[in-house]
Order: structure tokens, then sequence, then C-alpha cells
């Protein structure tokens, strides 16, 4: 679903007039396109099988789980062999993750239609399940569900970016970002949208 294309240039406008330096780069590198995925199971699985490698690597990866065990459900990953995930190119420990976030969708303990209101919440939810961490859950949240307030301030990019943006002498680290982040409530998802955009790094 994603944040949608009016609610994104509204927040960025918000932020500019909040933060000049943010007004400056946005001059420079213009507004970002939405950034959206499906919600529910498929996006979650998607972002595990992505864990630690590169986007180039993470698609070949899903191109071959597709191709082994067609579009996958909770039911089919279940269903699927360790050879069959092995020969997909998952490791022994994503495919415990998969299987673990299957059980947990299928089961019911796990419903992607109807998580918590509250951001912290659904983090709360999501991180539940093995494999899946507090960046990977803001990501789904952020791109699946369209959160405005979502901020991934453990991203490398993100880190990166806001320091360039904002001018800082070193990278913040994850504390010292979100610290920062909290004068741009509840606009720091479009933030966070704006610094990979301005970093030209696809995330999902």
């Amino acid at each position: 679903m994603g944040i949608a294309a009016g609610e994104l240039k509204a927040s960025l406008d918000e932020l500019a007039r909040r933060e000049p330096a943010f007004a400056a780069a946005l001059g420079q590198a213009g507004n970002p396109e939405p950034r959206s995925a499906e919600r529910g199971f498929l996006t979650l699985l998607r972002t595990i099988v992505g864990q630690q490698v590169s986007v180039k690597a993470a698609a070949a990866l899903w191109s071959k789980l597709l191709a082994i065990v067609g579009e996958p459900s909770p039911a089919g990953i279940l269903a699927a062999t360790d050879e069959q995930l092995r020969s997909a190119g998952l490791s022994r420990q994503k495919a415990s993750y998969a299987r673990s976030l299957a059980e947990e969708v299928l089961s019911g303990r796990l419903d992607l239609e109807n998580l918590a209101e509250a951001d912290e919440a659904a983090i709360a939810q999501l991180v539940a399940v093995k494999g899946i961490g507090r960046w990977s859950a803001e990501i789904y949240l952020l791109f699946a569900e369209g959160r405005p307030d979502i901020w991934p301030a453990g991203d490398l990019a993100v880190q990166i970016q806001i320091g360039r943006i904002l001018a800082l002498p070193e990278k913040p680290g994850e504390g010292r970002l979100r610290d920062l982040a909290e004068a741009w409530r509840p606009h720091r998802g479009a933030a966070a949208i704006f610094a990979w955009h301005h970093y030209n790094t696809p995330v999902l």
C-alpha cells in the first residue's frame, strides 16, 4: 500500500518547513516516488529472504524460490522439504525463519490483516516472529501498510543520508537518529523515504 503520493508530498512540505536542511535537499533531489508493497505473508517472507544480501542477490533468491515452490503460501512453505528450500538458496537459518512465519500466519497467531493500530504495538507483534527484527517490521509497516510515522532509524542508508542532509560531523547512530527525528513526528516515514531517494538505494 505505502504512503499515498499526496500524503507523501504534504509530509515532505511540512518537513521542509520545519527543517531548512530538508528544504535544501528537496530542492536538489526533488520529491521521491511513493514506495509500496502488498500487505501480507508474501512481503514479509520476501523481507526474510532478502536479509543480509544485496538487492540483486535477494531478487535471484526470490526467483529461485518461486521456480521451486510456486508462489509461496504459508501451507506451501511448511510443505516444502528442507532440500527444496536449500536448492532455492535459503540457508538453514532463513528456511527456519520462513517456516516460523508460515506457522504463525497459518495458526492465526499473526493476523496481518489486523495488526495493532499503535505502531509500537504492531512492531512488537511482528518481532515476536522468529527471524523478524525491528528493521524488517518497520519496513513492512511503512511500505505494506503505509504508516506515516514509522522511522527505521537502524537503517544504514537512512543514517548516512540524514547525516549528510543535516551536515552532521559524523554518521548518527540509531539512538541519535531517533532523538533527532522526534521533531519530525508524525512525518518520519516521509523522511525515511526521502533519505532512500537521496541515497538512491532501493529497499523493497
